[in-house]
């Protein structure tokens, strides 16, 4: 018979993320980040090959970052909205954790895996700040994808790319749930 964690299983029952947007200081201090940074990387990761590294941005830092998309999206030709979009979630930010896949070279373990490895960092890092009471959001934007924004900085290297944005902070308001999917829509049965 299990041993049930109904609390556990509750708070995945009712987990929402915060949009980074309602977020305010205080962020987490180091002391209070470390747990949650112990969380995040108890993910799956088969092989042990750690295909992925965390890169925590304070204020001054997204300060910076804030300004390189500023100046990316002008070399990228970007419209106002994307431009606003890139800089605004550096700008707004008071905390963020950088995930970092760094794909290993394995005769076992696919590159998919640990893509999905990392993916798996960024809902485990989201989740603990959320269990540890704050507000937390995982968020990508083409910033995440554009090499020169990325290597400039984030000094990544080649075989690196950002799996996701983790921004921690304290909650304003709590959102409104959205729609769940639904089960009988998404899930099959077979039993042979």
């Amino acid at each position: 018979m299990p041993d049930p964690n109904p609390a556990a299983l509750e708070f995945l029952l009712s987990r929402r993320s915060r949009p980074a947007k309602t977020l305010t200081g205080p962020a987490p201090d180091r002391a209070a980040l470390e747990p949650i940074l112990t969380a995040g990387l108890r993910t799956p990761d088969h092989g042990k090959l750690e295909p992925w590294r965390l890169i925590v941005l304070e204020k001054p830092a997204l300060a910076r970052l804030a300004a390189l998309a500023d100046e990316r999206a002008t070399a990228l030709g970007k419209d106002d909205t994307d431009r606003a979009k890139g800089r605004r979630q550096f700008d707004d930010g008071q905390l963020c954790i950088a995930v970092i896949e760094v794909q290993r070279p394995s005769p076992k373990i696919p590159p998919i895996e640990q893509t999905y490895s990392a993916g798996a960092v960024c809902l485990a890092l989201l989740n603990a700040a959320l269990a540890a009471g704050w507000g937390a959001n995982w968020l990508s934007g083409w910033p995440s994808h554009d090499r020169a924004f990325v290597e400039t900085g984030l000094g990544l290297g080649e075989g690196e790319r950002v799996a996701g944005f983790i921004y921690l902070g304290t909650e304003t308001s709590t959102p409104p749930d959205r729609p769940r999917p639904d089960l009988d829509k998404v899930v099959t049965w077979t039993s042979a």
